[in-house]
């Protein structure tokens, strides 16, 4: 029985550092793809409302969110605001210079015609804690944004 306990220790040792690396990659996957599910409910409240709507990047507080751009002094009661994952971190890379702003903060606006405003940014960069990272690249007609894993901009 002490036999069986023992090899059961060192298995577990030998296979514990594997276990928490995938569960560091698993939370990269998983954000990047929360990313793009949001980015496509923000198009998609924009072509059903007809207004612009923002998805907002705070880099800092490590939170995202989506709200439509409402006229002034008002707020968006179906706004929504999600924290990034404590493994995760997220930058807003615009190649242009300067880009869309919400709230002091960097923004994609997605149209009312489904497209995705020429002042957003063009990548999302992910990085996990582990040292791994995600971009989320605009796509080439702008309705939208695809995930690589790839470090060519």
């Amino acid at each position: 029985m002490i036999l069986v306990m023992t090899m059961l220790v060192v298995a577990v040792s030998l296979i514990a550092p594997n276990l928490a690396g995938f569960v560091r990659a698993r939370s990269l996957d998983s954000e990047a793809r929360r990313l793009v599910a949001m980015m496509n409910a923000g198009k998609a409240r924009a072509v059903s409302e007809g207004m612009p709507t923002v998805l907002w990047i705070d880099e800092k507080n490590k939170s995202y969110g989506l709200e439509a751009e409402t006229p002034a002094q008002k707020t968006d009661p179906d706004a929504e605001k999600f924290p990034v994952d404590e493994n995760v971190a997220i930058a807003v890379m615009n190649l242009s210079g300067s880009g869309t702003m919400f709230n002091n903060l960097p923004a994609i606006r997605f149209l009312a015609d489904g497209t995705v405003d020429e002042n957003s940014p063009q990548t999302v960069k992910l990085t996990g804690s582990g040292g791994g990272a995600l971009w989320l690249l605009e796509s080439a007609d702008r309705t939208g944004y695809e995930i690589s894993d790839s470090d060519k901009l």
